[in-house]
């Protein structure tokens, strides 16, 4: 199939815009290729430090002829989906000790779990752990003894920045191994509906204590499509998972399979294998075009439109908002996972999940499929799902039709014939909007603003029972640069149950909403901050606001509002506490949402591009 019209000119200007940078990038990673790993050159000190505790490897990795596999892992057994990786590390060495090659846990990096830390002083770090996940990985891999990687990581920040440290060391191979989703428990709408009942004062702290554990209750991946599983989206769309593997359950021998497989398939992608293929040539335009192409198809996260761009600079390639927008106005929506409906990850998968999309979208043209992956040339081999036998794990072709086209349908009758994301302009800055679970009649909201300058605020003005209109909520100085850029999904219940009122409700803000908002329209990521000047930090309560996802414009209505001077705020409270006080140094220096809100000196475009 020819590929699509907008997906060619995208990626055409994201790689003229990326050439110096990128170029600059392939060339320190062939310079280090060519280094090799260190291992047969250090000292006999050095290397006797390394070996020291490799008990029945010691031998082999002395005498440095075999392959050699590095593990950096995000396990702890706090986190859910992270649990499961206390195990992989034994199995990952046996592994490859059939393969004749050896491994080691060259390190772990930091996990926090933004569940945990909603509405809590926590997620002002929650942004900012991904950059020192990225750190971590560069430390972990720094003793440059390693012809490989496996990466154990799964949820929000952890992701993008166990991508981010790979791509430092772009030069070796690098398979992701995910844990996948735990088994589905409590229905997420019925999860929703006790939240709002409990916002409404309805039920109390017990039932809705019960409630959440019902729905979070094993080892795994929450189950509703949000930023966790939006990643492991992104990690097969973009050819670093083992095709089918992102969804399958913990626990089960087809998980252990998987792990098996992958990090036998790391190894056989080293210089010392036949199949040489380092993170820097996977992660390529083409890859992070595909990823874009994902996200807007499956309708994911807005937390993924700043780690793309962060991910995608970390190896000289310059995303801008502009390229999301763009792919989806034309990219179609063929999932509906809560909460863009009512199925969670493993009804997606077990419909025909990501297998089954990646097919219809490069038949329609919608993707690259000539990039290189983890499992060899081409995208095409990720229509595939794996299964065991009596031979062990094999692939066979993924289903060719849905089997329930009230969770995951094809190209050419998608639920809505664009993507799920839209960048919004206009007056009150830029920001991005998650539209794939507001309904039509809420894509235009004018309404009077109510500011505040802290989430609690809001909430506590909501309890005092001040809303009692049409309002679009500005929450401010919850930039990256004010306070970290925490999520304010704790919001979600009182907005809905406003909406639910009849009110026309919105959300404008320069935080960051979770990858599980949903049903009321919100402006989020607005920039420029109001810590930075941005006419966000002009707005007072009464100033008329337009939020138009239809248009893609984010007005103020209210006349003279940019004359003003910038309102301020006391940010002393977010300077410490909760480990608040060691971050003030990114807090600084963190770049803007729209550049991927990162601390490192990573490439930027001298100047806007424009959409032709």
């Amino acid at each position: 199939m020819r590929l699509n019209k907008t997906l060619a000119e995208v990626t055409h200007r994201i790689i003229a815009r990326s050439a110096a940078s990128r170029s600059a990038y392939l060339e320190r990673m062939q310079a280090a290729a060519g280094k090799g790993p260190a291992r047969a050159h250090l000292s006999c000190s050095g290397q006797a430090h390394a070996y020291a505790a490799t008990g029945a490897d010691q031998a082999t990795l002395a005498e440095a002829s075999s392959g050699h596999l590095g593990i950096v892992t995000a396990y702890n057994d706090m986190l859910s989906a992270h649990q499961p990786f206390e195990t992989y590390p034994a199995l990952i060495r046996d592994a490859l000790r059939q393969a004749g090659g050896t491994a080691q846990v060259a390190g772990g990096v930091p996990a926090m779990c933004d569940g945990v830390t909603q509405g809590e002083a926590g997620m002002e770090l929650s942004l900012f752990s991904r950059d020192t996940i990225a750190m971590a990985t560069g430390i972990a891999l720094s003793h440059n003894v390693f012809d490989a990687a496996v990466y154990l990581g799964v949820c929000d920040k952890i992701v993008p920045g166990l991508v981010i440290g790979a791509q430092a060391f772009g030069h070796i191979p690098a398979v992701f191994l995910p844990a996948g989703p735990m088994t589905s428990g409590l229905a997420n709408d019925e999860k929703a509906q006790i939240r709002q009942k409990f916002a409404a004062g309805e039920i109390d702290r017990a039932e809705l204590l019960k409630a959440e554990m019902a729905a979070y209750h094993g080892p795994g991946t929450c189950t509703f499509y949000g930023t966790a599983n939006s990643n492991q989206m992104l990690m097969e769309f973009m050819g670093l998972h083992l095709p089918g593997s992102s969804f399958v359950n913990p626990g089960t021998a087809l998980r252990e399979a998987l792990t098996v497989a992958g990090s036998q398939r790391a190894l056989a992608l080293s210089a010392l294998g036949n199949d040489y293929t380092p993170i820097c040539q996977v992660l390529d335009e083409k890859t992070y075009a595909n990823g874009i192409v994902g996200l807007m198809a499956t309708g994911g996260s807005t937390n993924l439109l700043i780690h793309l761009i962060a991910m995608a600079r970390a190896g000289g390639i310059i995303l801008d908002w502009q390229d999301f927008a763009d792919l989806s106005e034309v990219v179609p929506l063929l999932a509906r996972v809560y909460p863009n409906g009512l199925a969670d990850v493993n009804h997606f998968h077990a419909a025909g999940g990501l297998g089954f999309m990646i097919g219809e979208l490069l038949e329609a043209g919608f993707l690259h499929g000539d990039t290189k992956t983890v499992a060899g040339e081409g995208l095409a081999s990720y229509t595939q799902e794996p299964l065991l036998s009596e031979e062990g794990l094999t692939f066979r072709p993924g289903p060719k039709e849905t089997l329930n086209a009230a969770i995951v349908r094809p190209a050419a009758e998608p639920f809505q014939a664009t993507g799920g994301l839209k960048r919004l302009t206009g007056s009150l800055g830029t920001a991005v909007i998650k539209v794939s679970a507001v309904d039509e009649k809420h894509h235009v909201i004018e309404a009077p603003a109510r500011v505040f300058h802290d989430q609690e605020d809001a909430k506590a003005a909501f309890k005092a029972g001040e809303f009692n209109g049409d309002v679009i909520v500005v929450v401010r100085f919850q930039g990256p640069k004010a306070n970290g850029m925490p999520e304010l999904h704790s919001l979600t219940p009182m907005l809905a149950i406003l909406q639910g009122r009849g009110h026309k409700v919105a959300l404008v803000t320069d935080g960051r909403m979770s990858g599980a908002s949903g049903k009321v329209p919100a402006a989020i990521h607005v920039v420029p901050e109001a810590l930075d000047g941005g006419p966000i930090a002009k707005v007072r309560d009464g100033d008329m606001i337009r939020l138009d996802a239809t248009s893609g414009a984010l007005e103020i209505l209210t006349e003279g509002v940019l004359d003003r001077a910038c309102a301020s705020a006391d940010l002393s409270a977010y300077q410490h506490g909760t480990g608040r006080e060691m971050f003030g140094m990114f807090r600084r220096t963190v770049t803007s949402a729209d550049t991927g809100a990162t601390v490192f000196d990573l490439p930027t475009e001298a100047t806007p591009t424009s959409k032709n």
